[in-house]
């Protein structure tokens, strides 16, 4: 760079990266998908009220938004969504089918002509009648998909199952119109997928109170000359086996992703077609999620890996993977294929995620859709370590290290920076090691950050998740802070400026930190859950009313687990500063979890602060809300380790 290196304190490093760009850059492209030879994606839009856009590529390689502002190309069933959006072409052009957001309706649209007209009627009854996994069928004039019937004004009074609604508008205000293709056997199912030949459906299933990861039910059914599914039947899974997603060969054989042995692997027709003990497959958290796609020629695009997913080609007479070159080294679930083409979301530490398209022939990959640039010198982007520390009885605790970086600072011989750990959401999840402006946020400054994969994280086989059954609040505050420890011990971290900070169940883990352990000065907690009596027994969605069940225990049997594990229960043991972040309309983790914590804190003389956000659910989409968010936990962090950064506005913090 030709300038000389200054020397100046940990976290009062000048940095190029504003919380204004990292919230800009926030999210990423998903739902991938052909339309004839187009390749159309959804795309978050944090400066325009944190929408997501669906946007398609011309053959020319130009980008356009098939649909203005305000349209919000968002499903809220499962209240994580999925899929929100089909299309086919017709002679007059393509013709999208697609969920909007405030009102959960299915909308059919033709680019270029009229407004989206409404398919679906709107329900008084509780949150209303909601759609995801949308599938034309021009051949009957349907559009086939899962829909969520709330039955009642409870969050658990819903109702699941795969219907036709028809093309022609005539359900928009007439709920009879809409065709149930089968009855409502599970609580929740995924979309179905018709065979090549049309004549057999394939479906995921489950129940309370197992979640998608521990065990589902794969069901196939024949397809009547009505339209309606017939002759179902189980033909994998169990309450042990978590089959993650289903497909078709080109040859009518049945593929599925199941982690019967201990790791998702792939299975044609129950035969395994490439056994690794690495996934080929994720927790499925958004209805739609695809980590593999079925090519014409058959040959099968797979995300796989250990602790990444990354794009190969698996022959299925072979076994063998043949991987993408370039330099992506995780993808998202949101594959599609088309003839001999695969896109997909793909990402490294050094790129974000751009839409990727690889020619499954030639083995040549190239990114088409947003496309990743350098809005700041790269030399300030981290440079991440992979790192395996050692937990308690010897256990194996997956983390990635981001350590300071700056090109043109380093820190005054003999000192250590202050280190934030970074606990991920989920829990049954994990932190992918890619490219992160909210992490450079911070490392350009001189503030350190670890991503911890604790125990309970996918990415590592069925064995890991399972360490956190009946043990959240335990192995995952363990693993937060064994690894906190030895950036100390080792020399890496000042063990008198560690923090630990987390959304969601990440939330929960730095609050059951702060509240279990000495390991902290201070923490980060966001849309949290502080309550798990309360959570467990009615102040969350039906997703995830029963997830408890696994992670703590039945609440019927061991009600005093519930006591002895939540925050909100020894809020007189957190003596360490904190930072609280809710958004006001989150039915997951709701405010009155926080609102709660705070009034057993009240009085206590516990420097904190908390700042909540209107219009803002689980996870923060909106600029404006990041921003504040982001130099609010800059400004904690700067307070409690006697950090100087620059311009950034003070948080006030009351006691």
């Amino acid at each position: 760079m030709g300038e000389s290196v200054r020397t100046l304190a940990y976290g009062a490093w000048p940095s190029p990266i504003d919380a204004a760009l990292a919230a800009a850059h926030d999210g990423r492209p998903d739902d991938v998908g052909f339309v004839g030879d187009e390749v159309w994606w959804t795309a978050p839009r944090p400066t325009e009220g944190g929408r997501r856009a669906l946007v398609r590529r011309h053959p020319d390689g130009t980008e356009e938004p098939v649909l203005p502002p305000p349209w919000n190309v968002r499903s809220r069933v499962i209240e994580y969504g999925g899929r929100p959006w089909a299309a086919v072409t017709t002679d007059a052009g393509p013709l999208v089918v697609f969920v909007n957001f405030a009102d959960q309706r299915l909308y059919a649209y033709r680019p270029g002509g009229a407004e989206p007209r409404p398919l679906t009627p709107v329900s008084p009854v509780g949150g209303g009648l909601r759609w995801v996994e949308p599938q034309v069928r021009p051949e009957r004039g349907e559009v086939w998909c899962v829909l969520e019937e709330f039955t009642g004004d409870g969050p658990t009074d819903v109702r699941r199952l795969p219907v036709a609604v028809p093309l022609d508008g005539s359900a928009a205000d007439d709920r009879d119109r809409l065709r149930e293709l089968t009855g409502a056997r599970h609580r929740f199912v995924t979309g179905p997928r018709v065979s090549p030949d049309g004549r057999r459906a394939a479906w995921l299933a489950w129940d309370h109170p197992r979640m998608p990861w521990d065990g589902t039910e794969l069901i196939v059914a024949d397809i009547g000359p009505d339209g309606t599914f017939r002759d179902a039947r189980t033909a994998a899974g169990g309450p042990e086996e978590s089959v993650t997603q289903v497909d078709w060969a080109p040859d009518g054989a049945l593929l599925y992703a199941s982690d019967r042995t201990g790791w998702w692997n792939l299975y044609r027709d129950g035969s395994p077609l490439c056994a690794r003990d690495e996934e080929f497959g994720g927790p499925l958290w958004k209805l739609g999620q695809r980590w593999f796609a079925p090519l014409d020629s058959g040959v099968i695009a797979v995300l796989h890996g250990r602790g990444a997913a990354v794009l190969g080609i698996l022959d299925p007479e072979t076994g063998e993977v043949v991987d993408a070159a370039g330099p992506w080294t995780e993808f998202a679930p949101a594959l599609a294929a088309h003839g001999e083409r695969v896109a997909g979301v793909g990402a490294s530490p050094h790129s974000g995620y751009e839409v990727v398209e690889l020619d499954a022939r030639t083995g040549r990959a190239r990114v088409i859709g947003s496309l990743h640039e350098d809005v700041v010198d790269p030399a300030y982007y981290p440079r991440p370590e992979i790192r395996t520390f050692t937990g308690p009885d010897g256990r194996d605790i997956h983390a990635h290290l981001y350590p300071p970086h700056h090109p043109g600072c380093r820190a005054p011989e003999g000192t250590l920076p202050p280190y934030v750990i970074w606990a991920h959401g989920g829990p049954t999840t994990r932190s992918p090691l890619v490219l992160d402006l909210e992490i450079a946020y911070f490392t350009s400054r001189g503030i350190g950050v670890a991503e911890v994969n604790y125990g309970g994280s996918s990415g590592h086989g069925r064995e890991y998740r399972n360490r956190l059954r009946e043990q959240w609040g335990v192995v995952d505050v363990e693993d937060c802070a064994a690894v906190a420890l030895a950036l100390a011990e080792e020399g890496t971290a000042d063990r008198r400026r560690l923090a630990v900070r987390g959304g969601s169940a990440g939330g929960w883990t730095s609050a059951a930190s702060l509240a279990t352990t000495d390991v902290y000065a201070c923490g980060t907690v966001i849309y949290p859950i502080l309550d798990l009596t309360g959570w467990g027994t009615g102040e969350t969605h039906d997703f995830e009313s029963q997830y408890l069940e696994s992670l703590i225990g039945p609440y019927a049997e061991v009600p005093a687990r519930y006591t002895e594990r939540s925050p909100a229960e020894h809020a007189d043991r957190v003596t360490a500063p904190f930072l609280l972040l809710q958004g006001l309309d989150d039915v997951i983790c709701p405010p009155v979890q926080c609102e709660r914590f705070l009034a057993r804190m009240a009085g206590r003389g516990v420097p904190h602060a908390y700042l909540t956000f209107e219009g803002e659910g689980h996870g923060f989409r909106r600029a404006d809300t990041m921003v504040r968010a982001l130099e609010a936990e800059l400004s904690l962090y700067a307070q409690v380790f006697g950090l100087e950064p620059q311009g950034i506005p003070a948080l006030e913090l009351t006691r």
